[in-house]
Order: structure tokens, then C-alpha cells, then sequence
């Protein structure tokens, strides 16, 4: 038999369900915040990952899905969302006029790792960009953005963690410190902190292995290598927040695992036990120079990504997701009766109503109770006595009242009673 790959899942029944409510409330959130709705291809050039991302990073070291096709292009399935974004503004000439350009996608992402809870090589990201603001308004608003969906979810004990990696020349600054900080101690750590240690130091931080020691627990704070501005731009930042009622934590040591981000970065914490603990379920920040790096004009950018497989398992713990309530059934039981079935279901669709009837054959007292487990709120009893005399028989479902409605009066009632 065949079956899926390894990392790969099938999104069925309540899993299907829950990723349908969370788009939904995606679009609403996206809609009132005005971003409009981009999709960049699955597969690009390999060198824009390598270049967005950086090749020191884990994303492009060890997980990316790199391939020739038949003609002998270097591709790469994406890993994440920005970079794509970015080489769409740059592509499109979007960068002319009317910044900011305001951007939010869903869409599938792929990298090779080990696949565990929440985590797979397939998995569905939603992310927001803002390209073409400096301003520390869109900061406070690209990490306001997911708590407050996340709050609307139902989602208890979210913890955003934030830090400010600075200019450039600031962290030119702080990886020399660094530097200095961890020679005597570099034969201690692990060996993609040693390979670090002489290609993009900062990622040391982000390391997993060796986080917990007493070597990452002593690094110099980034904060005091900071110049007055990168410092007054990140206390505004926190000034927002606060107006905008996010509760927040300054981490020293928060540096994102990508190359592109200066400035603001930041994590969206959720503590459930269904993760394993505290896990991160958004993430992002700025990224003023990615688009200058990848052949762009200079334009300031921000955005955050989260993965919505962890989302979907956290909202085991808060509710029962339940299939949508259909708004009416029809029975029938003759083909008289299914022609008109056929009919006045098409009718009703068209009005916006939801329905269905049975295709196989089933009798009526199966009928009924297939209505049941589509939770039909409404039910169109068809009988061939009372289509003759222009009537149809309606039950509500839930009061079990009954009533004969004439025929060219139907979808009116059905689309005020549903």
C-alpha cells in the first residue's frame, strides 16, 4: 500500500476543521489590518534562499530541499516565507509607490529535519510583511498582531520575548565582545558552535546543545554594545507595546535562527503541556537590509511567520472542534421527489444556504439520521402528495415544529429561518 512520506500529514476531519478556522480568522484579522493577500511559488532559485537565509544558518545547512529540474536549474523548495516575499516586491517593482506595501500569506513549507510534535517537513506557516516602514509602530504592531489572534483563540499563558539586535555597526560591535568572550571557552562547546564561532558568532547563541551552560548563561548582553539610537528606537518599541496592552519580556540572548533580522526580533511563547512545555508558536522581526542584499533599493522591512500545525495542536487542550452545523437537509424518497431535491438544492446554494441530500440510496429513516450528523438545523421533507398541491414540508430540527410552506415561497423562508 502507499502511504505518505516521512514528515508529510493528511489534513482530514478535525484536523480540517481547525485548520479552517484558524484561515478564517486569519482573513478577518488580515482583512481589519488591512494587508492584502500575497502567494509566492513552492519552489524558487536555490540562491535566494541560500542568500536570504544564510548559508550558515541550520535552515540551508541541513534542511533545505535543494534539487535540479530536467534542465538543470538549482532550486529550492521554501523553507520560509520572507524571502520569497521580498523577491516578489523586487521582481514586481513594487517598491515605487505607495509604501508601505503590506502583505500576509498561508501557504506550505518544506525542510528536512526529524519530524516530532508540531513539527514536520510539510508544514503550514502564515506570515505578515510590512515593507517600507521604519517606524517602531509597525514593530509594536507586527508582535500585537498574533498575540491578539492568538488571544482570540482562546490561547492562556502566552509570553512574548523580545530583544533588539541593533545596526549593523552594533553588532559588528557585540560579535567581536563575543568573540573575545568565548575564545578560551570554544573547545568546550558543540561543534556547530565551534564552526559558528568563526562564520556568524551570534547564531551561538540560538544554539540548542549548549544553551544551559554556564558558558551561553555569561555571554555579554548585546544590549550594552547598542548605540544611543538602536536604543532609543527598541525603548519605543516597548513604549507601544505597552500602550497596546502586550505583555512582554526583554531576552538578551534572542537572536532568531535567520541572517537576515537586525533591530527588533521576537518570540511568541505558549506554555502547554500538549508542545511539551513552553514552545514558540510566532516569530519574527525586522529585516531592514534584505531587500538591498538581494538587489532591491534600500527599503525597511518587518514580519513574523508561525507554523499552524503547532497551533492546531494547542487548540486540542481549549476546545472540542466540532463539524459545522448544516443549515438544512432535504429528504426524499422517490425520483419525483430527488429531481426536486436536485433543484431546490442548487437554489438554495445559489441564496447562500447550506445543504445536501442523500446520493446512495438510503432510506428515509437513514435520511434522518444522516441529517442528525450533519447537524441539520433545518429539514426539507419532500412528499409527492404535497408537491402536487405546491407545498413543501419543513421541520426545524432543534424546536421540532413543522410547517407546509408553498413552494415559490421556500428559499425565502429558508433563507430567513436558517
Amino acid at each position: 500500500m502507499l502511504t505518505k512520506p516521512k514528515g508529510t500529514y493528511d489534513v482530514i476531519e478535525s484536523e480540517a476543521l481547525k485548520l479552517q478556522k484558524i484561515n478564517h480568522l486569519i482573513e478577518i484579522y488580515c482583512t481589519v489590518y488591512n494587508y492584502d493577500f500575497i502567494r509566492t511559488p513552492i519552489f524558487e532559485a536555490k540562491e535566494l534562499f541560500h542568500r536570504a537565509v544564510g548559508d550558515e544558518t541550520d535552515i540551508v545547512t541541513k534542511e533545505t530541499y535543494d534539487f535540479k529540474d530536467r534542465s538543470d536549474r538549482e532550486l529550492t523548495l521554501r523553507p520560509e516565507g520572507t524571502a520569497g516575499v521580498v523577491r516578489s516586491f523586487i521582481e514586481n517593482k513594487l517598491y515605487g509607490t505607495n509604501l508601505p506595501r503590506k502583505f500576509y500569506y498561508t501557504g506550505t513549507m518544506y525542510r528536512y529535519e526529524r519530524p516530532g510534535n508540531g513539527r514536520n517537513r510539510e508544514f503550514t506557516q502564515f506570515g505578515v510583511e510590512i515593507l517600507g516602514s521604519n517606524d517602531s509602530m509597525t514593530d509594536a504592531e507586527i508582535i500585537s498582531m498574533p498575540y491578539n489572534l492568538f488571544q482570540e483563540l482562546g490561547f492562556k499563558d502566552l509570553n512574548v520575548k523580545i530583544n533588539n539586535l541593533g545596526s549593523k555597526e552594533d553588532r559588528e560591535n557585540y560579535k567581536k565582545a563575543l568573540k573575545e568572550y568565548l575564545s578560551p571557552h570554544i573547545c568546550e562547546l558543540c561543534e556547530d558552535c565551534q564552526r559558528r564561532y568563526e562564520t556568524n558568532p551570534l547564531r551561538i547563541l540560538d544554539c540548542k546543545v549548549d544553551q544551559d551552560t554556564d558558558i551561553l548563561k555569561n555571554v555579554p548582553n548585546i544590549l550594552n554594545y547598542q548605540s544611543e539610537e538602536s536604543t532609543t528606537r527598541f525603548n519605543k518599541v516597548k513604549e507601544y507595546l505597552e500602550f497596546l496592552d502586550v505583555d512582554y519580556e526583554v531576552d538578551s540572548k534572542l537572536v532568531r535562527g535567520l541572517d537576515y533580522y537586525d533591530y527588533t526580533v521576537f518570540e511568541i511563547v505558549l506554555d502547554t503541556e500538549i508542545l511539551g512545555g513552553a514552545s514558540t508558536i510566532a516569530a519574527g522581526g525586522r529585516y531592514n537590509n534584505l531587500v538591498e542584499s538581494l538587489g532591491g533599493p534600500a527599503t525597511p522591512c518587518i514580519g513574523f511567520a508561525c507554523g499552524l500545525e503547532r497551533i492546531m495542536l494547542a487548540m486540542d487542550e481549549i476546545e472540542e472542534t466540532s463539524k459545522r452545523p448544516l443549515d438544512c437537509y432535504i429528504l426524499y424518497v422517490n425520483e419525483e421527489e430527488k429531481l426536486k431535491a436536485l433543484t431546490l438544492a442548487q437554489d438554495l446554494r445559489i441564496s447562500g444556504v447550506s445543504v445536501d441530500y442523500d446520493t446512495t440510496g438510503r432510506s428515509l429513516k437513514s435520511q434522518f439520521k444522516e441529517a442528525d450528523r450533519n447537524l441539520a438545523q433545518l429539514l426539507i421533507i419532500l412528499n409527492s402528495e404535497d408537491l402536487k398541491k405546491g407545498l413543501i414540508q419543513v421541520k426545524d430540527n432543534i424546536t421540532k415544529e413543522e410547517i407546509k410552506i408553498d413552494e415559490n415561497e421556500i428559499i425565502d423562508y429558508i433563507v430567513c429561518h436558517g
